[in-house]
């Protein structure tokens, strides 16, 4: 089977939320990677994700120095970006391929609005947020699976 990441973002722990939400721990435990493209507030974070998986992460708006801006790395043969801020939707894809242009996925949150598109080469993917919806009627994260160059990715609702 080809390698799975869990992708999240906005966790806003502790404001929003004190931990994680119980239902996303069953595919922590399946994950080959995690995710967090931003506003995780606590760092220590980070390290509870780190049990279950190696962890990627950018530094979102809220989120204290350390941890990068953008990442960009190799994950199931894809080249995968994570930037916290997209910007705006209008001019969005062409923005981020201008950003990130050798890569096929590019992760992002800040929003909280979840996003998937697949279009000319390029993969737009916005988990939500598992702890803080705002507008959303749901809490989200993504499944993101790569093998070969080709990728696979869905919103998964909490």
């Amino acid at each position: 089977m080809s390698p799975l990441a869990v992708v999240i973002a906005d966790t806003h722990i502790p404001r929003r939320a004190k931990a994680l939400p119980e239902g996303l721990v069953p595919y922590l435990e399946r994950a080959d990677l995690v995710l967090h493209a931003g506003d995780l507030m606590d760092p220590a974070l980070l390290e509870e994700l780190a049990a279950y998986a190696p962890v990627e992460a950018v530094r979102g708006n809220l989120d204290p120095e350390g941890l990068p801006v953008t990442r960009e790395f190799e994950f199931g043969g894809a080249r995968i970006s994570m930037v916290h801020d997209s910007g705006t939707r209008r001019g969005r894809r062409a923005r981020l391929r201008r950003r990130f242009p050798n890569a096929r996925v590019v992760v992002f949150g800040h929003s909280h609005i979840p996003f998937l598109e697949d279009e000319e080469g390029l993969m737009l993917l916005n988990p939500g947020s598992p702890t803080d919806r705002r507008r959303q009627p749901r809490h989200t994260f993504a499944l993101l699976r790569a093998e070969g160059g080709e990728v696979w990715a869905e919103i998964v609702p909490l």
